[in-house]
């Protein structure tokens, strides 16, 4: 009988631990794990561009060249482009 008591006793503080940790973060819950913003960056460096145009690291130099409306950022002499408004310009282009 006293052992039963011990497993209510442990459950009950096991219980109001998880639950007091709970509301510790109901007013600013986490983030989930499948949103946009933390599976891509917002800005990617050009050296890391051939990963989202699934091209070949040596292609890259040419494809800019080809097509230099790509939107991008230049910040102390280092090219980024806008994760966002890279897919909507290749959502917009058709010869691509």
């Amino acid at each position: 009988m006293m052992i039963s008591f011990f497993w209510i006793a442990a459950g009950l503080a096991a219980f109001g631990y998880f639950i007091g940790e709970g509301l510790k973060n109901f007013a600013q819950p986490e983030t989930s794990l499948w949103k946009d913003d933390e599976e891509h960056p917002q800005f990617i460096k050009q050296k890391d561009l051939h990963r989202y145009l699934a091209i070949d690291k040596q292609d890259v130099e040419a494809f800019l060249q080809k097509y230099p409306d790509l939107p991008s950022t230049e910040l102390n002499s280092n090219t980024y482009f806008p994760y966002k408004k890279l897919l909507e310009w290749l959502a917009k282009k058709e010869d691509f």
